[in-house]
């Protein structure tokens, strides 16, 4: 880990945690309640999905379909060795994640690493998502950051965020 930095965000899934879910089956699910409401979703994956359940009005019913899900994979996921470092860092540290806020919640307690996090931001804690930056810059604010910080992830998608909010990335 670099130490020439104010803070650090973590991404929680494949970085932090491993979460437990299948997520075929919670498109499956999402695809129904869209389904319900009207909404062909055949040929959409799942992020694609909730964009769809914004245009229809839908998104607290899909979003509480999928959050019940990676709630329940937080409760069962495994810990990665990333998360030792978390523990020994001395500068402020946050999560900034595509999961919903509460799972990423449940998952930094069922691993005891709560009281080491300063802020979570999920996909649904601000108006956007990744690969947006708003979620990486409402985490930082709400770390009361200002300076030179890092983003911790696994994929493209959070090397893209942390890119448009101009901050360092490293692979996990």
């Amino acid at each position: 880990m670099r130490d020439d930095v104010s803070a650090v965000v973590y991404d929680l899934d494949g970085t932090l945690v491993d979460l437990v879910v299948d997520w075929d089956a919670v498109a499956e699910e999402v695809a129904a309640v869209l389904g319900e409401g009207g909404v062909d979703a055949s040929d959409a994956d799942l992020w694609s999905m909730l964009d769809l359940a914004d245009e229809a009005g839908l998104r607290p019913e899909v979003e509480a379909v999928i959050g019940d899900h990676e709630c329940d994979g937080a409760r069962n996921s495994t810990r990665l060795r990333r998360a030792d470092e978390l523990l020994d860092l001395t500068v402020p540290v946050g999560v900034c994640s595509l999961n919903c806020e509460s799972a990423c919640r449940v998952g930094l307690e069922t691993h005891d690493l709560a009281s080491s996090v300063g802020a979570v931001v999920g996909r649904d804690s601000v108006a956007t998502r990744k690969p947006d930056p708003e979620p990486l810059l409402a985490t930082l604010d709400a770390l009361g950051v200002d300076g030179d910080a890092v983003f911790v992830g696994d994929s493209r998608r959070d090397e893209l965020t942390a890119e448009r909010a101009g901050v360092a990335f490293e692979w996990v």
